[in-house]
């Protein structure tokens, strides 16, 4: 079997490119390996950008359908220190510069707005291999294989397209998060709620921080962040719900407890997430019939860009390729050069901003990045 477009990886980066192919007249097959939209939990809040997010959901015409999701009110952001002092609190002014909108709601759309079929769940990518003549063939778990002519990595951190670019591999960044949620929280969890508000909060000291996302119907979803190696999680058992959480919570003993409640009154077992990035600057030589978009490409620490640069990449790839349908590989050096340079850019601002976040003037180094003032007077 052959097709034209190959996208392995069915996130808003590989969903997005799929709609722009689309509405451009341009078929394209994407490959997911989950077995349905449904089989995991999708993440939670994204801040969708004005500059790439918002205008790669433009280029895909579905600025309606994504303005009929954003969560109203979640642009609020508070920072507090470890008593649940508050430090910083910005409201949200109705401006929409950095809408929040759930990432499943996200994908949703762009799913809905993609031909039947269009999406081929429940197909795992065992290899990737080129067949030397610029096409290339994907082997599935069940034994199936496509060769294409254009194949795109659309399948995150550990993409199993990318060898076919580069030799880098994500390396751990030394901080992980611990995931989970509370439910009806205003009824339920109503001093957890409180010191949450409107939007997302940030309480931090250096080395650890617990923050959280008011998601709609009244969810609170949580991220603590600890700067630790990976060693220190394995002695955890993270099956053991129970015992992982209290291991967690030990780091936060004489915190707040409004602020602790978040992590120890949580209705989901703990999730732990590690960190990983590629080179702020990766790249690679342009290898004819097949490039990367999203995390595929240019892994980094979470600041609120990785989705927004994944649609955005899919945006662009998709509307070079609509530009030079007659010239491939024209179109995928225009998209790589353009990718390259704004990653890399993009991939610095990320490691501030956890330095910020968790480094060693936390939380007071991310208060000054809002408001340009020393806090150093409030510690």
């Amino acid at each position: 079997m052959t097709t034209p477009v190959t996208i392995i990886g069915a996130g808003l980066g590989g969903l997005t490119l799929a709609r722009v192919l689309h509405v451009h007249g341009i078929p394209a097959t994407v490959y997911e390996a989950d077995a349905s939209p449904d089989t995991r939990r999708q993440g939670g809040q994204l801040d969708i950008h004005v500059q790439d997010g918002q205008a790669a959901l433009a280029a895909a015409g579905l600025t309606p359908e994504f303005r009929a999701i954003i969560h109203e009110g979640a642009e609020a952001l508070r920072i507090l220190n470890q008593r649940g002092d508050l430090l910083y609190d910005e409201p949200d002014d109705g401006t929409d510069r950095r809408p929040e909108v759930l990432r499943g709601d996200l994908r949703r759309i762009l799913l809905e707005a993609l031909p039947d079929g269009t999406v081929q769940w429940g197909r795992k990518v065992a290899g990737v291999r080129s067949r030397g003549d610029g096409r290339h063939e994907v082997t599935f778990t069940d034994g199936a294989t496509v060769v294409t002519t254009l194949l795109v990595g659309a399948d995150g951190a550990w993409s199993k397209v990318r060898p076919l670019l580069s030799e880098a591999r994500p390396e751990y960044t030394g901080t992980s998060f611990v995931e989970t949620y509370l439910y009806e929280a205003d009824e339920r969890h109503p001093a957890a709620a409180e010191v949450v508000g409107t939007g997302a909060m940030h309480a931090a000291v250096p080395g650890k921080a617990i923050a959280a996302h008011r998601e709609a119907g009244g969810v609170l979803h949580t991220y603590v962040q600890l700067a630790r190696p990976l060693e220190w999680f394995a002695d955890i058992d993270f099956a053991d719900a129970d015992t992982a959480t209290a291991r967690i919570a030990t780091e936060f003993e004489g915190w707040a407890p409004e602020l602790t409640a978040l992590l120890t009154d949580g209705e989901t077992a703990p999730v732990l997430r590690t960190i990983h990035s590629l080179p702020n600057d990766h790249h690679w030589a342009r290898v004819p019939g097949v490039t990367l978009l999203g995390d595929a490409a240019h892994l980094m620490p979470p600041s609120g860009d990785g989705a927004n640069l994944a649609m955005f990449d899919g945006a662009e790839l998709g509307t070079a390729i609509a530009a030079h349908s007659d010239d491939i590989e024209t179109a995928l050096a225009a998209y790589e050069a353009a990718m390259f340079a704004r990653s890399a850019a993009t991939a610095v601002d990320a490691w501030e901003i956890l330095d910020l976040c968790i480094g060693q003037r936390a939380p007071f180094g991310f208060v000054e990045f809002f408001t340009g003032a020393s806090t150093e007077i409030n510690r």
